[in-house]
């Protein structure tokens, strides 16, 4: 069968550890995952639909709205707090059991289960129950071998599996003797019926039944399996998602004894598809036993075959019912499964009749659908005429055992009864061929059923008695298709049963732990949170009640069960209206627990009713040749000839009138109180992808399932409690370390706890006390592991200095004995060197082997007699011996004797001694064997124990060293990202600040789109309510109209409340991102729903808003038109006022020059006749100008009343304006106080952003001010360094300038010679000195090393504490001074060392004789070499740093050299052949420090870009342009990369500058409209002001132009006086008249001038009368531009739209450029690794380089070692180059380095050879150049791989920040597409609420009409009335008048 394992036979079970644990290299990658508990977050992956994990940079996660910055990769993106998750901690890395996770939030356990999928564990556990992920592959995990894994274990005592939960349940019902159910639910293919397969196997394997039949062939259990084919033969078939689909649920109960033993079992079936028997999707299949039927197989079942016998072809094609999809798949074998399927039948005990029978129906079934009736003439009745054998009906008869005549008749023609007759009722085709169908699926939903039966009555085992059982319900999990119907409310239904009984489940289970511990708790239904929906189901007049009254009712239909689905449940909250994208038909949808499903009530009726004829069925049981056909239909009534009433009304009882739905809920509702009596088990099966590959997963498919499997609503119940609990003991085991004393203070566990929990403040709200337990709520555990870790981090660094001091406190002992021992050997070494040429000494060295020799003689003798007493000895045993084995014979006779007697008496017993004694020799030659073996044994343990002595000790000092360079690498990578990290805040710091302003823009724009939308919404409401006040005042007659109508208002306003509420809680308290996105799109489809719905009335609406804008763009105009009137009428009264102000001015003027005039006359009286005719001339003049006043008084007369007149108009069309301003004004002050609210609420959000930025800059200071600090501190550290470095160089230059005096004294030693033995023998004798030198010599070099190790360590940790960086400078200071004192040591003595130095250089000549023996022996040596690699390359590493203990080997060098000096001249010789060799090698060593200048100069070059690159980092494109200029040099495709960033850069800025112009452009339109209603506003004001003004200017003007007149009328009398006296005073008159007339000249020039001004001021006016028409057309330009500017606005929507669209493909190809940039980034991470590993190379072979160099600088005193590591170094360097051969071309510059190292390596080494004895005159000096030199590129690589880290660190951002800028794209647009839905669904409440006030004023109209005619015909009526009385009055007085004559 499917998903079976298949074994070779006698295989071994394979391991299944790895599928249910995870490895030890697993957990250990896991723990070494990054992870920062305050940073580490969750944030949802749009492309994939999953998560993804980023850091946090900024914002508050407490608070839901607040909006975080997440760093992913190179990406930054902006998210709500709501819609982030924070990360667990690494310890939680593939949970077992996700309720212990600390943060429990949807992307955890999605996180969780992916991880745990992928890494081939399937089995994951959620509180109580377990989700098992289908793995679409073949894993040992059901095994015999698992099965012993998990028996008789608790669920915690093993990995998480199924099996587990099987265990758990049967040992439950052994324990508590109660039945225990497992309930397993999932979507098609996620394996339920597998797995269910599986629990039954586990069930049988554990509890084998012992009461078997001996009759029986096979054993229960064996049945129990085998019922699995029969029922996935019948019941499975091919899907969409699955091959091999249950399509039926099933509860199983296997029954088990009172002792745990199998006792039988039974099977219950609910939900068969039966409409998969008649019909199929193209991608589906029907049920396999109709494909099985058809097999090959079948022919040898029976005689004649099973083909022959079913009546069918092997055609699959000739059989509609069953071809309508795919017709074979290929993971099924149809001819196996039959053959399964057939030794199934034989294992149960089915009966050959009863199998046969079955398979005969199942035939018949299938080929009903070949059955074609056809129309009988114009009629349209059905009929078949040919029904012979060989026709589809004749098969269809011979199947059934009927005849075929009869039943065609029956089809087409069936009885009916009416009354008490039966009479034949006509059916059509149609008619006919649905019956046909119906019959079909009758027949197969019987046989399953009968099949069912069947089982259950073999598999139980009488003679066993039934105690408990274990069941397992397989049924379908919750359905959400395109096409929803019957079957899947049906199945929803039961599962929200089932989820309302695991929620009740888990509600008893978890709170009854909440009270067995005694903690505070407030007792929570979760239950009933899936009330509402059941309750709407299972209600009186609930969905199944209306579906069952419907289904009684004959005429009823699918729409009339529709209105009244809507009818009665239509004002439920979880009764929604039809939203589905997939199916527009739908009728109505039901907000279920895991989502809203729409469904369509199409054929529902016809579904439940599920009719059957009749006719046909009584044609069965009468007629039918088949038993089990009969079987079948026997509880149905059919039609028999006699009926009497009592039988019929039983057979009514019976069940022929039962509806699906009804025998649906009874077997649901025995289901759910057969899992309320047990104890449940959940199982959550879940389908991973779609397309069925291994490991591979799709999260918005999982995500779904989670939500539909009810794990999330699990999780959510859980969430509200406290998931993690922990024993007393292992929290104080765990979390002692946080208050020791807090701990032991008290006994009290409690008080102990408490006392811990408030010292380190953490909130007792996040926790609860109980008697054994302490609970955590989600996310509490993380705080207290965060505080112990860092305590353990702590306390280990500690622990690790405190080792590594004892550690080294030990070497540096025996160092200092070696040192003390040294002295001793030296003091005796001299004394033998001045004692061996003296006489005496030389004979007591001849004699001292002599001393205390024994005499040979008196050794003899004692031999002798040694040897005399010993054989003596050996003579007496062998007497012994003689008589002992005399004895043995007589004994060995006795004994035979015996023996005799023995056998004659007791019978013969010596086969048995025979016996024996071939044991006993036997067990002899055994325990030889054994004896040998356990030597073997013991000799192969010593060795074993000694080599593994040997690896420890090499492991140990391996491992220590390892661990120390380790150390210092982690802390010096940990120090340049600490750098690196600091830089990159400040970066990130300056790019929140921009990001906050361009929020806050965005919230601005938001705001101000929101207002004006708000208006629209207002102005509506506003207009409304007019409607609705009008509609109250008849109240008093439409009572009941208004009541209905008000309630309808008060619903839609709660509607409208509950949607504002809605809206603020998306805005603003999302609570999860993924809810939130569906909650979003299930509002859209609903507003959509609407607007479909309701499109007439948005055209009507749209019409009178037309008209609306329409009339107020004419009221604008006109508003436009009198203010231009106005603004002309003021400025023509401003010129009126002007020019009256200069006329008075002038008439003013001019009275005064005529007093002055007359004054003058007065004066000068006695003018001359000359002066009067000038006086006359000038009175003429003054004539004319009085009549140009009086002109000028006319003219502005006129102009004033011709002024008043366009006032008086202005005034008129003002107060009309005025008041139509007014009802503006008041929807304007409406609209103001809303945009008000708004601006206010705007502003509150605008400070609270400002406070976060004010908070922000805060921290970004403080930030500052620290990188600023640790910029010093390094700044300092670099300098103590490099005065550090300068010591060194400046002592190194020193030792130089010693060597080169010790070169000037080999030049006086050239004249010292001596003969070549005494050399020789000194020599000799010098050898052993050396060797012990050179050991103490390499001792010291690794004390030094791992000094220096030690520095550096401290130097690192000491970085992060600054005391302890204070005691590195103080350490660096010390250093120092000891360099001083070395140098100056040096200084003082370095003459007298001189000497010292030549008999170094004699040791080191007698040391190359000795290299030149042990160079042959290296060659044997190179395998070992090879297997202490790893601790060779330590000591290489360490050699770079040998310098200064070189320097301290050398002053202990000289120390020693002085006893040598007597033989100093006897080197001279030597020397000179020497120093030739020595020239050479010191050329060959110029030659490679010029290489090495070479390649400095090059790093420098390397340095100098990189330097340039950070300076053009600074900010995101120079960074983005100057990395990828950077890695071009790694390959191509780099460039190709920063193409694609480009081109994807460039379309970013433009999609973003296209938003930025629509953004933009939009907020202008808004500004110019409320500019505009300001500007109206103000209009409005300033008419009013001005209006006043001109009122109290003509006022003042009336008044002054009558003062003006009197005035005038008093010149003139004065004037005419003046005449008169003028006569008197003519004489006076022509005295002054010379002065008059200069008077006069002054007051005409004047007046010219006035006249000028007047112009010049007219000519102003006239400028401002244009500006203001100017103004006033810019005024009607800009109503007009607004009117432009809402069509361009509509223009941009579609624009925006468009934008969207090509935002959309830009949005593909971005992925695609994401997923290739992926790619390159990989593979560039992978250059970048092989780049590191050729750094590595490279610093392998610098560090060889530098081992030769310090091989070249020993040859003068170690030629052994130093020939030693140039072997070592060539093989390395061997080595190193076939490793960078296989490197790409990346590295091809260093790989031309390399070979030019290699081949200097090997130049260095012949040079070895040849210069072992010559070296000594300048190479050291030359070396330490070399190895200065070589640090200082060791330093300059270290620093190009930084930079080059941080390059790639660079890089990862920007392309995170690309991603953060397309995320936030995205959000913009979900945000506004959000908004947008928000709008329409506001407009259309608008527009509804409308459209109901027009009805119901259209109601209230008719009403009213019909009440005036009601009252106009009782007016009638009653006038009638008093008519018929008055008639009637006078016909009682007539009567009257009539009695009394």
């Amino acid at each position: 069968m499917p998903g079976h394992i298949k074994l070779v036979k006698g295989q071994a079970d394979p391991d299944p550890t790895e599928f249910l644990v995870p490895s030890i290299e697993v957990k250990r990658a896991d723990q070494q995952k990054v992870y920062d508990s305050k940073k580490s977050v969750w944030v949802a992956d749009p492309k994939t639909g999953g998560y993804r994990e980023g850091l946090l940079e900024s914002g508050d996660l407490e608070d839901p709205a607040a909006k975080c910055v997440v760093a992913v990769g190179h990406e930054k993106f902006t998210h709500k707090a709501a819609e982030i998750g924070k990360v667990n901690p690494p310890k939680f890395e593939k949970c077992e059991d996700m309720v212990n996770l600390t943060f429990l939030n949807d992307a955890s356990v999605f996180w969780n289960l992916k991880t745990r999928y992928q890494a081939k564990m399937i089995h994951t556990y959620s509180g109580l129950f377990v989700v098992v992920v289908n793995p679409y592959k073949r894993y040992p995990i059901y095994t015999h071998r698992v099965c012993k894994i998990y028996l008789g274990k608790r669920r915690n005592e093993a990995p998480p599996h199924l099996w587990a939960i099987a265990e758990g349940a049967y040992r439950n019902m052994l324990q508590n003797t109660k039945n225990n159910a497992m309930l397993i639910t999932g979507e098609s293919g996620a394996g339920k019926t597998e797995n269910t397969k599986k629990v039954i196997t586990y069930l049988a394997m554990v509890a084998t039944g012992a009461g078997k039949k001996v009759e029986k062939k096979v054993s229960l259990e064996d049945q129990i399996v085998a019922t699995n084919p029969i029922l996935e033969s019948y019941g499975n078939a091919k899907t969409a998602r699955n091959d091999n689909s249950s399509r039926f649920g099933k509860f199983i109960r296997i029954h088990f004894t009172q002792s745990g033993r199998l006792a039988g079992c039974d099977i219950v079936s609910y939900l068969l598809e039966k409409s998969r028997i008649t019909e199929q999707q193209s991608v589906e299949r029907s049920y396999h036993i109709f494909y099985q039927l058809l097999q090959p197989y079948g022919d040898g079942i029976c005689d004649g075959g099973l083909r022959a016998k079913c009546f069918v072809s092997n055609d699959i094609y000739d059989y509609i019912y069953v071809s309508q999809g795919k017709t074979s798949v290929a993971s099924i074998d149809d001819n196996e499964e039959l053959e399964y399927t057939e030794d199934a039948f034989g294992v149960i005990g089915f009966e050959d009749w009863e199998k046969f029978d079955c398979y005969v129906l199942t035939a018949g079934v299938m080929t009903c659908g070949g059955v074609q009736y056809i129309q009988k003439g114009r009629d349209e009745q059905a009929e078949l005429s040919d029904t012979g054998i060989e026709t589809f009906a004749g098969k269809v008869a011979a199947a059934f055992g009927v005849d075929a005549a009869a039943m065609v008749k029956a089809f087409c023609k069936p009885r009916i009864k009416v009354g008490t007759e039966w009479v034949t009722k006509g059916q059509t085709v149609e008619q006919a061929t649905g019956s046909t169908g119906g019959i079909a699926r009758a027949i197969f939903d019987r046989v399953f059923k009968w099949l069912i039966e069947k089982c259950n009555d073999t598999l139980i085992d009488p003679s066993l008695k039934k105690a408990n059982f274990c069941a397992v319900l397989d049924i379908a999990g919750f359905e959400i298709f395109e096409y929803n119907g019957f079957e899947q409310i049906s199945i929803n239904f039961v599962n929200e049963k089932l989820q309302q009984f695991f929620n009740h489940h888990m509600f008893v289970v978890e709170q009854e732990e909440y009270v067995k511990e005694g903690i505070d708790w407030v007792m929570v239904d979760f239950g009933m949170d899936l009330a509402a929906a059941i309750i709407m189901f299972e209600k009186p007049m609930g969905i199944w009640a209306i579906l069952e009254e419907e289904s009684l009712f004959p005429k009823a239909t699918d729409k009339s069960f529709e209105e009244k689905l809507k009818a009665a449940l239509g004002k439920l909250p979880v009764f929604l209206k039809p939203a589905s994208k997939t199916d527009k038909n739908a009728h109505f949808g039901v907000s279920h627990y895991a989502g809203v499903v729409n469904y369509n009530v199409t054929s529902w009726l016809e579904k439940n009713k599920d009719p059957v004829n009749e006719t046909v069925v009584e044609l069965f049981k009468s007629t039918s040749t088949c038993q089990l056909l009969k079987h079948l239909w026997r509880d149905h009534p059919g039609q028999p000839t006699i009926t009497p009433k009592d039988d019929g009304k039983k057979k009514k009882k019976g069940g022929g009138g039962k509806t699906v739905s009804s025998v649906y809920l009874v077997s649901l509702s025995e289901l759910m109180t057969t899992l309320y009596s047990c104890e449940p088990h959940f199982v959550r099966c879940l389908v991973p992808n779609t397309h069925k590959k291994p490991g591979d997963v799709e999260p918005p498919l999982i995500m779904h399932q989670l939500t539909c499997n009810g794990v999330l609503e699990g999780i959510r119940i859980c969430m509200r409690g406290f998931p993690n609990r922990m024993p007393y003991s292992d929290f104080k085991m765990r979390y002692a370390c946080l208050g020791q004393a807090e701990i032991a203070s008290s006994s009290d566990n409690k008080t102990a706890v408490y006392a811990l929990m408030d010292k380190i403040a953490f909130d007792r709200e996040r926790y609860r006390l109980g008697h054994t337990l302490v609970f955590f709520r989600a996310g509490a555990l993380a705080g207290l592991e965060e505080g112990r870790d860092e305590l353990v981090i702590r306390w280990v660094r500690f622990i690790q200095g405190e080792v590594f001091k004892r550690v080294r406190s030990r070497v540096y002992e025996k160092k200092r004995d070696q040192r003390e021992l040294i002295k001793v050997a030296q003091r005796n070494f001299r004394k033998f060197l001045s004692m061996r040429d003296w006489g005496w000494f030389v004979i007591i060295q001849k004699t001292r082997g002599m001393i205390g020799m024994p005499n040979p003689e008196e050794e003899l003798r004692l031999l002798e007699e040694k040897a005399n007493a010993t054989y003596g000895e050996y003579k007496s045993a062998l007497d012994v011996t003689a008589d002992l084995e005399s004895q043995m014979g007589s004994l060995k006779d006795e004994i035979g004797a015996m023996s005799k007697q023995l056998s004659e008496e007791q019978g013969n017993v010596s086969e048995y001694t025979d016996r024996q004694a071939k044991a006993l020799s036997i067990k002899a030659e055994a325990e030889c064997e054994l004896a040998k073996q356990q030597n073997i044994l013991v000799s192969e343990e010593d060795s074993r124990a000694q080599l593994a002595g040997e690896v420890k000790a090499h492991a140990g000092s391996i491992g220590a060293v390892k661990k120390d360079m380790g150390d210092i690498e982690l802390a010096i990578t940990k120090v340049e990202l600490e750098k690196g990290n600091k830089d990159h805040t400040i970066k990130v710091l300056q790019d929140e600040v921009g990001e906050q302003d361009e929020v806050i823009n965005k919230l601005n724009k938001e705001k101000k789109h929101l207002s004006a939308t708000q208006a629209k919404s207002s102005e509506d409401l506003a207009s409304a309510e007019e409607k609705v006040a009008h509609l109250s005042q008849v109240k008093s007659q439409l009572e009941s109209t208004l009541d209905q109508l008000e309630g309808g208002l008060d619903k839609e306003k709660k509607s409208r409340a509950n949607l504002e509420k809605a809206k603020r809680k998306v805005e603003g308290d999302l609570k999860m991102a993924q809810d939130a996105v569906a909650d979003l799109e299930r509002a859209k489809r609903e507003v959509e729903g609407v607007i479909a719905n309701k499109e007439k009335n948005n055209q009507l609406l749209s019409a009178k808003l037309d008209d609306e804008q329409s009339l107020v763009a004419k009221a604008q105009k006109n508003i436009k038109e009198l203010q231009g009137r106005v603004e002309g009428a003021e400025e023509e009264l401003e010129a009126e006022r002007q020019a009256r102000a200069q006329a008075e001015r002038q008439r003013s003027d001019l009275a005064r020059e005529i007093d002055q005039l007359g004054e003058r006359l007065d004066e000068a009286g006695g003018a001359t006749v000359a002066q009067v005719e000038l006086n006359k001339k000038r009175e003429s003049e003054i004539v004319k100008l009085r009549k140009d006043v009086e002109e000028t008084n006319i003219s502005s007369e006129s102009v004033l009343s011709n002024t008043k007149r366009k006032q008086g108009d202005a005034v008129a069309e003002m107060t009309e304006q005025i008041d139509a301003l007014q009802k503006m004004k008041a929807k304007i002050d409406k609209d103001k106080t809303i945009i008000m609210s708004e601006i206010a609420d705007a502003r509150a959000a605008t400070d609270e952003v400002l406070r976060a930025q004010a908070s922000q800059d805060k921290s970004n200071k403080a930030l500052l001010d620290a990188l600023n600090a640790t910029n010093k501190k390094v700044d300092a550290a670099n300098l103590t360094l490099g005065d550090y470095g300068m010591s060194k160089n400046k002592i190194a230059n020193e030792n130089s300038e010693l060597l080169r005096i010790v070169g000037d004294l080999d030049n006086n030693l050239n004249m010292v010679a001596k003969s070549k033995s005494a050399l020789g023998a000194q020599l000799n004798d010098v050898k052993a000195l050396c060797d012990n030198e050179a050991r103490e010599r390499q001792l010291l070099l690794g004390k030094f090393r791992n000094l220096e190790h030690e520095v550096d360590g401290a130097k690192e940790a000491l970085d992060e504490e600054a005391a302890g960086r204070e005691n590195i400078l103080r350490l660096v200071a010390k250093a120092e001074g000891d360099a001083a004192l070395l140098r100056q040591k040096y200084e003082v003595e370095a003459v007298a060392k001189g000497e010292e130095l030549e008999m170094t250089k004699m040791k080191l000549t007698a040391r190359n004789t000795e290299a030149e023996a042990t160079i042959d022996n290296l060659s044997a040596k190179l395998t070992q070499v090879e297997k202490a690699k790893g601790k060779i390359q330590g000591e290489i590493n360490e050699m770079t740093a040998s310098l200064d203990q070189a320097q301290v080997v050398n002053a202990t060098m000289e120390r020693k050299a002085k006893a040598f000096d007597k033989t100093i001249t006897e080197m001279k010789g030597k020397v000179d052949r020497l120093s030739f060799e020595l020239d050479v090698s010191q050329k060959e060593t110029r030659n490679i420090s010029s290489e090495l200048f070479k390649v400095k100069s090059a790093y420098e070059e390397t340095a100098l870009q990189l330097e340039e690159v950070r300076r053009e980092n600074k900010t995101l494109s120079n960074e983005i342009g100057d990395i990828m200029d950077q890695i071009t040099e790694g390959g191509r495709s780099i460039h190709e990369i920063d193409k694609i960033r480009k081109r994807l850069e460039a379309e970013k800025l433009e999609l973003q500058s296209a938003l930025e112009e629509a953004e933009a452009t939009l907020e202008q339109e808004e500004n110019k409209v409320l500019r505009c209603q300001m500007e109206l506003s103000q209009v409005k004001t300033e008419t009013d002001r001005r209006i006043a003004e001109k009122d109290e200017e003509f006022a003042m003007v009336r008044k002054n132009q009558a003062k003006a007149l009197d005035s005038m009328q008093a010149a003139l009398e004065t004037e005419a006086k003046g005449k008169a006296e003028a006569l008197r005073m003519k004489k006076k008159l022509e005295a002054d008249a010379a002065d008059l007339g200069l008077a006069l000249e002054h007051a005409i020039a004047g007046n010219a001038e006035t006249q000028n001004t007047i112009k010049k001021y007219q000519l102003q006016v006239r400028d401002a009368q244009i500006k203001v028409d100017e103004e006033s057309a810019a005024k009607s330009v800009a109503a007009d531009d607004k009117v432009n500017a809402d069509r361009k606005a509509a223009a941009m929507q579609n624009a925006l739209e468009e934008g969207r669209a090509l935002l959309e493909t830009a949005d593909r190809q971005r992925r695609s450029a994401e997923q290739e940039l992926a790619d390159t980034n990989e593979t560039l991470a992978e250059l970048g690794n092989v780049n590191q590993s050729i750094s590595a190379a490279k610093r392998k072979l610098e560090s060889e380089f530098n081992q030769l160099g310090g091989d070249l600088d020993e040859m003068s005193n170690e030629a052994r070692l130093s020939e030693d590591k140039a072997a070592r170094s060539m093989i390395d360097a061997a080595r190193l180059a076939d490793e960078l051969r296989c490197e790409q071309d990346v590295a091809m510059c260093l790989e031309k380095d390399k070979k030019l190292l290699e081949a200097q390596i090997k130049d260095a080494g012949a040079r070895a050879d040849e210069a072992e004895v010559n070296a000594l005159k300048g190479g050291r000096k030359a070396m330490i150049k070399m190895e200065t030199r070589i640090r200082e590129l060791e330093s300059e690589l270290d620093a190009e791989n930084r930079r080059n880290g941080d390059i790639f660190k660079n890089l990862r951002k920007s392309e995170r920040t690309i991603k953060e800028l397309t995320f936030a794209s995205d959000e913009d647009k979900k945000n506004h597409e959000r908004m947008q839905a928000l709008i329409d669904q506001l407009q259309g409440k608008v527009k509804s609420y409308k459209k109901q006030i027009e009805e119901a004023e259209e109601i209230a109209a008719l009403n009213l009409a019909k009440y005036r005619k009601v009252a106009g015909a009782l007016g009638d009526a009653e006038a009638a009335a008093d008519a018929t009385e008055q008639a009637a009055a006078m016909r009682k007085a007539r009567a009257r008048s009539a009695s009394l004559v």
